[in-house]
């Protein structure tokens, strides 16, 4: 009998993961040792108060707080830890002299906000004005000095930092120039592309980041550059006040291309962008937001941190390995809590067993065996339903290196290898368990795995007015496999 009726779908403990590798050990595959690490849910795209708007009435403009997000740092931590995260990142728009209003105003309660919410381990970061692109998420590593390395590149690189604007800020090789400089400090920070799709004006069409960019993002600094929201925020935009659907509203703000099942066309689309980065072999991740601002209930369009999507990282409660787990790729996303876990393992004779965001090498040709473990938890979520796993897709393609054409983004190799049902996995409590082995495996790819409460084999464009709750999805980054 199971005993977790009473708890929410995000409180759940971790397994560790040896516990996971001693039970699908095979071949003679020895478990590794339990390292510390769990699943750690987090949001590291979290708009304050300090992501202010500007009065025109000065030069330079005055900063209002509270113009644009209303909240203070304290009580979006707070809503953070009430929704089920063990870790947030404070990320706030920039503009003309912003650098100031971080290191006088929102680093000091940041401070406050950590002595307040001592058990959520807050990141300093800022949604950063990238030149020649959309916004993204800068995640500094925590330090004595974080505030001041981050107001240094806020102050050098962020596009409308400058007064008067200045224009040619606002270039590629700007960020360029920005990128290799967080990669050639000693403690780097990570850099996620934001809603990398939302000015697009239709499937496989780009409008303020293109393929080009992300390839020479990550060409110049792939320890830094590491990837996109997969999932964008703003998705309670269908939502009023009072819970009823709005039937103009868009999920994400994703008012010409919509997303798919939540998901930003860049993720979503079957060997669309995201798998032709990977088929390079690049190591590029996808993460999951809430870009809250102003919450649904009061007006805006936004959950709180946690309420629907999750952002999950294998590592120990600390800010240095959470980080590297994001930076590594130790990730899984899901939005409506559909599941609190998700473990893959990739293994081969005579190789070490690889996990989520890891490497297989294989020494020769041959099978592997992928074993998927996807907890479905019996308690409710934050709409208080109860959704359901309804199936599970391991998908797999080729990695054949860069090629000359910087705009591709198609993956023609790319496929759904297997679709997981209940006819196809076995219970054991709330953990789903299946097993694929992938036959003779002689080329270089990758394999990775998402999952859905509903009944689309592929995700379709979302409607206007679709309830965000009626569809759901997880995905798991991928774990590459290496032939030498």
């Amino acid at each position: 009998m199971r005993h977790v009726h009473h708890l929410r779908r995000d409180a759940l403990v971790a397994l560790p993961l040896a516990t996971l590798l001693a039970a699908c050990a095979v071949r003679g595959t020895r478990p590794q040792p339990d390292d510390g690490r769990r699943w750690l849910a987090g949001d590291y795209h979290v708009h304050s108060r300090y992501s202010v708007g500007w009065s025109d009435s000065t030069q330079p403009p005055t900063p209002i707080i509270a113009g644009d997000a209303r909240y203070p740092i304290p009580r979006n931590a707070e809503m953070a830890r009430r929704h089920g995260l063990a870790w947030m990142v404070t990320t706030d728009h920039g503009g003309p002299n912003h650098s100031k209003v971080h290191l006088d105003l929102a680093y000091p309660e940041l401070r406050q906000s950590r002595a307040a919410v001592p058990d959520l381990i807050q990141f300093f970061g800022m949604e950063f004005d990238t030149p020649a692109a959309d916004h993204s998420s800068l995640i500094m590593p925590h330090s004595d000095h974080e505030h001041l390395d981050l107001a240094e590149i806020e102050r050098r690189f962020a596009k409308r930092e400058a007064w008067p604007l200045d224009y040619g800020r606002d270039m590629e090789p700007r960020m360029l120039e920005a990128l290799r400089h967080m990669e050639a400090l000693a403690r780097r920070p990570v850099v996620i592309a934001n809603h990398p799709a939302r000015s697009a004006p239709a499937l496989g069409r780009y409008g303020l980041d293109t393929p080009a960019e992300f390839r020479a993002w990550h060409d110049a600094a792939p320890t830094v550059a590491v990837g996109m929201e997969g999932a964008p925020g703003h998705q309670a935009s269908a939502l009023h006040r009072d819970g009823s659907i709005d039937s103009a509203g868009t999920r994400g703000g994703y008012g010409r291309h919509p997303t798919m099942g939540g998901f930003d066309q860049m993720t979503a689309r079957l060997g669309g962008l995201w798998d032709a980065m990977l088929g390079e072999g690049r190591r590029w991740w996808i993460t999951a937001t809430s870009d809250s601002h102003v919450h649904w209930r009061e007006g805006g369009s936004d959950f709180w941190p946690g309420e629907y999507a999750k952002t999950y990282v294998l590592a120990r409660r600390t800010h240095d390995d959470i980080l590297d787990g994001i930076r590594t790729g130790r990730v899984f996303v899901t939005t409506g809590d559909l599941v609190s876990q998700v473990e893959v393992v990739a293994e081969a004779a005579g190789a070490r067993a690889a996990t989520i965001g890891g490497t297989l090498v294989l020494a020769r040709r041959g099978d592997v065996r992928v074993t998927i473990r996807v907890r479905d938890p019996e308690a409710p979520n934050h709409a208080g339903r109860q959704p359901r796993v309804a199936r599970v897709d391991l998908i797999t393609g080729d990695v054949t290196g860069p090629g000359p054409d910087r705009t591709r983004d198609v993956n023609p190799t790319t496929r759904v290898v297997r679709r997981f049902t209940a006819a196809d996995w076995r219970a054991d409590g709330e953990w789903l368990v299946m097993e694929h082995v992938l036959r003779d495996v002689h080329h270089t790819g990758y394999l990775r795995v998402r999952g859905t409460a509903g009944s689309e084999l592929e995700p379709a464009p979302d409607p206007r007015g679709e309830d965000p709750w009626s569809d759901l999805w997880f995905y798991a980054n991928p774990i590459f496999l290496v032939l030498r």
